[in-house]
């Protein structure tokens, strides 16, 4: 009030936190979270929640089953020692009528924001620390290949099928062309060359192949190769997905 000059004292957040996105898929990720203890006094974590764009569902993973009942992995310490961390782990999907148009998005994008209500003692007013969240888009190119769905186990030589969905991530229209080439432990059942239209942006297509295996164990399934007519432009997709292979038991008893 009385200083002709203004003195500003910098306050340096007890808690440092560090966040790591994981990318499986364009609509499925997790997110991990570190928070140590910075300061030399011991803190009290009062509330740790996540605020996320309206395209995301979360479901938090830190708590554990016993005996039917949801308990912290933390147990019941609400507090942090001195340099003392603990990890927060966040599973998040895309809901399904923003699916579409994530394809779409490049770079670096907001993912909404972390808030973490910590007190130094008991009976003290609680703070809230805030971390803004980003997140770098992955980069799938022009085109985008998904599995639907995979049998996780198949018997050997015998046809089984997956279903495959095609992304368009450019700005433009696509007109495919779908081949697929064998490999030493996979055969591709039917006709190679199949059309498979014309695709516009920023939208997707589905369809099945059957396959089957000619080696036992883990195999991966390869060799599937999509042109794009209007560009000439051939995309190559290897170790889509892998099945495991076990033997028939007819074979087996006979």
């Amino acid at each position: 009030m009385f200083f002709r000059k203004l003195c500003s004292f910098p306050f340096l957040p007890p808690l440092d936190v560090k966040t790591k996105f994981y990318n499986l898929e364009m609509d499925d990720l997790f997110l991990e979270v570190q928070i140590q203890n910075i300061s030399s006094s011991t803190l009290f974590i009062k509330k740790v929640s996540l605020d996320l764009p309206v395209m995301y569902t979360v479901a938090e993973l830190n708590t554990v089953n016993e005996a039917g009942k949801d308990e912290s992995t933390f147990g019941t310490r609400t507090f942090l020692q001195s340099m003392e961390g603990r990890q927060y782990l966040y599973h998040l999907q895309l809901k399904q009528e923003f699916i579409e148009k994530a394809s779409t998005i490049r770079g670096l994008t907001k993912m909404g924001k972390l808030d973490i209500v910590w007190k130094r003692d008991l009976g003290e007013m609680a703070l809230l620390q805030t971390i803004q969240l980003e997140r770098e888009a992955p980069g799938y190119g022009n085109m985008k290949l998904s599995l639907e769905t995979i049998p996780d186990t198949v018997i050997l030589e015998e046809p089984f099928h997956i279903t495959c969905k095609i992304t368009n991530c450019s700005d433009r229209k696509m007109k495919l062309i779908l081949k697929m080439c064998d490999t030493d432990s996979i055969r591709w059942c039917g006709n190679s060359g199949r059309n498979l239209g014309k695709l516009p942006p920023s939208s997707s297509l589905c369809f099945t192949l059957t396959l089957l295996s000619l080696k036992l164990g883990l195999q991966s399934v390869s060799g599937i190769k999509i042109t794009d007519k209007l560009l000439k432009r051939t995309y190559t997709y290897g170790d889509v997905a892998k099945v495991y292979v076990k033997p028939s038991i007819v074979k087996i008893k006979s």
